[in-house]
């Protein structure tokens, strides 16, 4: 039997899961614990790791059990078919959300006053302090050349 990914309607993965199981069908939904603020409070909820997805294994002529079920959309296609997902990426995601050595992940952007150190490019392996932070780029002092550097980023990495 194959895994593939069912598109859900959005914020309906755990219920499309919960339904696929009730009629019998495998199915996986990975969850994530995060912690959502309100303004009165805080609360760990669990979210699905990947938006709108879920993965269903059954066998091939049996893929049109799933649409029994409200809130599956679609199969999700590759190259004009369903979309095949491994067992050992299934076990792999198991194993990395049972990992507990991760606590939190952030990503959190420069600021002003930070120090950091050029990577890559014409002035890789350089000392930085960033001066300014903009909507489109940073403003670097490189101290030990004596000059400014512009330099522009990207919003959707942060």
């Amino acid at each position: 039997m194959n895994w593939y990914v069912v598109y859900t309607k959005p914020k309906w993965e755990k219920k499309v899961a919960e339904k696929l199981n009730e009629i019998g069908i495998e199915c996986y939904c990975p969850l994530i614990t995060q912690i959502k603020q309100w303004s009165d409070r805080k609360k760990k909820v669990e979210v699905p790791l990947f938006n709108s997805y879920v993965f269903v294994q059954l066998q091939d002529t049996d893929r049109n059990a799933v649409f029994q079920v409200a809130g599956v959309v679609r199969y999700l296609f590759w190259l004009g078919k369903a979309a095949i997902v491994r067992d050992e990426e299934i076990v792999t995601i198991k194993k990395s959300l049972t990992n507990t050595n991760i606590s939190e992940i952030s990503i959190v952007p420069y600021k002003k006053g930070d120090k950091i150190k050029l990577e890559d490019g014409v002035f890789s392996s350089q000392d930085a302090v960033i001066q300014e932070v903009t909507n489109t780029h940073y403003i670097l002092v490189l101290e030990s050349l004596g000059c400014v550097l512009k330099m522009k980023y990207k919003k959707e990495s942060f």
